[in-house]
C-alpha cells in the first residue's frame, strides 16, 4: 500500500507592509512684482542682506526712500526701470494665476522638501490675508552691452532668507530673470558676488555663469561723488 502523500505546506500568512508616513512638504512658490505695498518686506530683506555681507554701516535705506524710488507717481512700465521680484511661498497651492499686471505673469511652481521648514519669521514677513510668506526678492534694471549692441539686466541685489537657502529658491528667481530677457530679446543678464562667498560662487558656475576675476567694480559716492561732481 503506498503511503500517504505529505500534507502540503500551510500557506504563508500575507504580509502587510506598514502604510508609509509621508515626510517633508511641499513648498509651493510665486514669483511677482513687487507693489508699493510690499515695501516694508523689501525694505527688511535688504537689511538682513546687509547682515549677511558683513555691510550694515552702509546701510541707509529706509522705507520711504524705497517707495520714492522704486515707485515713483507715474511710473514708467516695469523691466524699463528698477525692477523687484519677489518670491511668496506656501504651504498651499497659489490660486490660478490672474494677470495682475499686463507686462508679467506671475511664475508659479512648487518644490518637495524632505523636512518641513520652521520660519521664525513668518508672521514678520506675511503677505496678504492668506498663508502666504515672503521669502526672497531680486531687483533689476536695464543696461546696455555695446559689443553685443543689445540691452541686458543688470542684478543689483537678490536674495533669500536664511532658513530658505539651499533649496533651489535663488535658482528660481535668477531664472525668472533670466527667462524675461529672453523673452524680451535682450543679450546678457549680470551681476557681481563677493570674493568670500564660496557658495554662491560655485552655484553660479554650475548654472553656467562665468565669474570675470579680472573686472573690478569701481565706484564714487557719497563725499567723493559730489567733490569729483564738482571739479568744474
Amino acid at each position: 500500500m503506498a503511503a500517504a502523500a505529505p500534507p502540503p505546506p500551510p500557506s504563508a500568512a500575507p504580509i502587510t507592509l506598514p502604510e508609509s508616513t509621508p515626510t517633508g512638504q511641499t513648498l509651493f512658490t510665486r514669483i511677482r512684482l513687487a507693489t508699493i505695498l510690499d515695501v516694508p518686506h523689501i525694505h527688511n530683506l535688504i537689511h538682513q542682506m546687509a547682515v549677511f555681507e558683513n555691510l550694515t554701516h552702509l546701510f541707509s535705506a529706509t522705507t520711504a526712500s524705497l517707495s520714492a524710488t522704486l515707485f515713483p507717481p507715474n511710473p514708467p512700465p516695469p523691466f524699463t526701470t528698477f525692477t523687484v521680484f519677489l518670491l511668496e511661498l506656501s504651504s498651499s497651492p497659489f490660486p490660478p494665476t490672474t494677470t495682475e499686471n499686463p507686462h508679467f505673469t506671475p511664475l508659479i511652481s512648487s518644490i518637495h522638501l524632505d523636512l518641513p521648514i520652521t520660519d521664525p519669521e513668518k508672521e514678520t514677513f506675511k503677505s496678504g490675508d492668506n498663508d502666504v510668506t515672503v521669502g526672497g526678492f531680486v531687483l533689476f534694471f536695464p543696461n546696455y552691452s555695446t559689443f553685443l549692441a543689445k540691452p541686458g539686466f543688470y542684478i543689483e541685489d537678490i536674495f533669500v532668507r536664511e532658513c530658505y537657502r539651499r533649496k533651489g529658491l535663488g535658482k528660481l528667481l535668477l531664472s525668472a530673470v533670466a527667462k524675461q530677457a529672453a523673452t524680451m530679446g535682450y543679450g546678457r543678464v549680470e551681476w557681481v558676488v563677493l570674493d568670500w562667498n564660496v557658495n554662491a560662487i560655485n552655484f553660479y558656475e554650475q548654472m553656467g555663469a562665468k565669474v570675470l576675476p579680472e573686472w573690478r567694480i569701481c565706484r564714487l559716492s557719497g563725499e567723493a561723488l559730489t567733490a569729483y561732481g564738482n571739479l568744474n
